[in-house]
């Protein structure tokens, strides 16, 4: 029987994680390292390694354990998602459920259909944009989010600016996302806030280990919206956790989201602008920045 020995995420572990990380590069937010670290307090989460892989052991609210796609290299991903199935039956006495199991992994993890329910889930498949064109909202299907755009910098010309924020402005930030948060009216999306907020208090105050940019846009000297973005060369791709804006000001996501590829990441190809959680609203606006495609995702229950 394998040695367990489940450990929290740690920020002093954070070079020997993402070398886990690097291991498989399948262009899910779930595989991008900043994630984890802004989630960790809101998803507990805890892991156990082999000799070639990493493997999560996740609880949630209702006390029923899950797990996701392993670290590990393409050729080792059997092995480890065999150890992560005998942890669930042998340890904790229960089924395997994993999570956010993307379309590649599941080729190569070949499962069978006597032994495991296999499902997509929507709610979690990420949207994947062509950079450039988020840059640029150059071309007809883009001519809606270019009006937007014009329309901002005609209406704020002069008096705004784009700048790098770092944990200096921490204070800033967090009243810009408390007051962000009024604009939402159910209890549900105040306590995903208040999460997402303690996530950016978090790798803030952990800047010198973490690798991230944050982009704002200030009007007359206030901060009205930010975004928080890192890139990962292997797949030549930006990923985006957050993006907050003031709701009531025309062309300002638009602007936001163009300004930060050309001032932080202009030579990166693609853009991963995460899912939508099954909320029709925003699934409606990730639809309309016209994703080139969509990165899969299942659930597998051991039956």
């Amino acid at each position: 029987m394998l040695d367990y020995e489940l450990k929290e995420i740690e920020i002093n572990d954070y070079e020997k994680l993402k070398e886990y990380f690097m291991l498989r590069r399948p262009e899910t937010a779930d595989s991008n390292i900043l994630d984890l670290y802004i989630w960790k307090d809101c998803y507990p989460t805890r892991y156990f390694t082999n000799d070639v892989g990493l493997m999560w052991i996740a609880k949630s609210e209702d006390n029923s354990y899950y797990s996701t796609v392993p670290c590990c290299k393409d050729e080792d991903l059997k092995k480890c998602f065999a150890d992560t199935k005998q942890y669930f039956n042998e340890v904790l006495k229960k089924k395997l459920t994993m999570y956010l199991v993307d379309k590649e992994a599941l080729e190569i993890l070949d499962l069978s259909e006597d032994e495991y329910v296999i499902v997509p889930d929507r709610t979690y498949f990420d949207y994947v944009y062509d950079a450039q064109k988020l840059r640029t909202f150059s071309g007809k299907k883009y001519h809606k989010k270019k009006n937007h755009l014009n329309a901002f910098k005609k209406e704020y010309e002069g008096r705004y600016e784009f700048k790098i924020l770092t944990s200096e402005h921490e204070k800033e930030i967090l009243e810009f996302l408390e007051k962000w948060k009024e604009t939402k009216e159910h209890a549900q999306e105040h306590e995903f806030i208040d999460w997402e907020a303690r996530g950016i208090k978090y790798i803030l105050d952990h800047e010198d280990v973490l690798e991230y940019k944050i982009g704002a846009a200030y009007i007359d000297g206030k901060l009205e919206a930010f975004t928080i973005g890192n890139y990962y060369k292997e797949e030549d791709m930006v990923y985006i956790p957050i993006e907050k804006a003031n709701p009531n000001i025309r062309g300002l996501y638009q602007y936001i989201c163009s300004e930060f590829l050309v001032e932080v990441f202009p030579e990166a190809a693609k853009e991963n602008r995460e899912d939508d959680m099954g909320l029709e609203g925003l699934r409606k606006s990730k639809q309309s920045y016209n994703p080139i495609y969509m990165v899969e995702k299942y659930t597998v229950i051991q039956k």
